[in-house]
């Protein structure tokens, strides 16, 4: 049986299973279904086949998926807590393009992070502290990221230990800000 009343002409729905996300915003004309597409591409996903198991997705990879199938209701406000948690380096790079795209695009982006390279492209940070737990609790730092302190700021300090390692440019040449 085919399927046709969505743009399915020519494929069974094994066939459209089968395909990449790349694959099927090439193929889908129809206007409810290219935003969530171009939503999922955008969140550097592309590659996944749309009939995947859930089983088989990285932690990375169904974070994005979650984030793409957002920007493609129009959500405007994301909070995330601890976003890098798990995440392999490569998929830290695409959380950042994607945190970037919700800016870029009129969002905002509530980030809970200890990434440093998350904390160095954001516009703004809020630094609780001095210390954890029951030493910490109070706002001793808001601002940009490059303003931090050393002297009472463990993310502060940790920050400049990461520029000074990569040199002054902490964001890879990117001077676009979170």
């Amino acid at each position: 049986m085919r399927y046709s009343s969505i743009g399915c002409a020519a494929r069974d729905i094994s066939q459209v299973l089968s395909m990449t996300i790349y694959e099927a915003a090439a193929f889908f004309t129809e206007k409810s279904v290219r935003p969530v597409l171009s939503s999922l591409t955008d969140a550097g996903i592309g590659y996944l086949r749309l009939g995947q198991p859930m089983t088989t997705l990285s932690g990375g990879e169904r974070q994005r998926l979650r984030l793409g199938i957002e920007m493609a209701r129009g959500a405007g406000t994301f909070v995330l807590d601890e976003p890098s948690s798990g995440l392999h380096l490569a998929d830290v790079d695409h959380l950042i393009v994607i945190l970037d795209r919700i800016v870029d695009g009129g969002g905002t982006a509530i980030v809970i992070e200890h990434n440093l390279d998350i904390v160095a492209r954001a516009d703004w940070v809020i630094d609780l502290g001095p210390g954890a737990g029951h030493d910490g609790g109070r706002v001793i730092y808001q601002g940009p990221p490059a303003g931090l302190p050393i002297e009472n700021s463990l993310t502060g300090r940790h920050l400049r230990r990461s520029r000074e390692a990569v040199g002054s440019n902490s964001n890879n040449g990117k001077d676009r800000h979170l």
